[in-house]
């Protein structure tokens, strides 16, 4: 667990392992879950994908970040279905370095991070159980692919730790998309706060508080999301298409300031 960076080399990944890499100069991050012998799942816009149509979606959104010109001799291209894809390591980091996203990080921690999608206050589940969603959903499905509400992110923190937001009107558990929309969020918060400063720094610092709070109260794992719920990978691909999801049981997140 670092405080800059979450990068680790391939012999220390381990089946169950949330793992992601940078795309576009760091411009956003593409995750996956490493199921063992060099094999990742992960969700993408292939097949019945929603976008936003704007000009984040294309970066966020996109669903084989890197064609190779070279086709790959361990993989073979995903054909239009669900979205939800097993690769080589190699065509999921496309090039980029290997980055494990964290779980169960303390809250001084998480908010030290200042850019999202890199690591969460919820606790994972035991790895054989991670592996098991993550096969399951590929064969079943994740889905209908949106940059802000269901993408790659979400998928992985669903296959780690079971949790599922099911008021779609919001934005998902992954924090990748929060920081997006937190961002200039803030910035719009903090403006009338103006008034009450002498200087820039005032609101910078305003700004700051903002977004920090948003990105706090956004994770699924801070005990501030009453619209995340613990859902079965069978019972979520069973009944995705009427949006009827069963509750297996509560989430157990620790209450804020505990």
């Amino acid at each position: 667990m670092g405080l800059f960076s979450n990068r680790v080399d391939r012999a220390s990944l381990k089946p169950g392992d949330h793992i992601y890499s940078w795309r576009a100069a760091y411009v956003y991050a593409h995750h996956g879950i490493y199921v063992g012998d060099d094999k990742v799942i992960h969700f993408t816009r292939r097949g019945r994908e929603v976008g936003t149509a704007t000009v984040v979606d294309f970066p966020l959104g996109s669903s084989w970040p890197y064609q190779s010109l070279v086709p790959c001799e361990t993989c073979t291209p995903p054909e239009e279905g669900h979205g939800v894809v097993s690769s080589c390591l190699n065509c999921f980091l496309a090039g980029g370095i290997l980055y494990r996203f964290e779980y169960s990080v303390t809250r001084a921690l998480f908010l030290a991070k200042a850019r999202g999608g890199t690591c969460t206050l919820a606790d994972s589940d035991p790895s054989d159980v991670v592996v098991h969603r993550a096969n399951y959903l590929l064969e079943n499905g994740f889905g209908c692919y949106n940059v802000f509400k269901n993408n790659c992110e979400d998928f992985a923190i669903y296959c780690k730790t079971g949790l599922l937001v099911l008021d779609q009107g919001v934005i998902g558990q992954g924090g990748q998309a929060v920081s997006i929309v937190g961002g200039p969020l803030a910035g719009l918060l903090s403006t009338p706060l103006h008034f009450l400063r002498t200087n820039i720094y005032g609101m910078a610092a305003s700004a700051v508080v903002v977004y920090c709070t948003s990105r706090y109260a956004a994770d699924i794992g801070s005990g501030m999301r009453r619209d995340a719920v613990k859902v079965s990978a069978e019972d979520l691909t069973r009944r995705l298409a009427t949006g009827l999801l069963q509750v297996i049981e509560p989430p157990n997140l620790p209450a804020p300031g505990s």
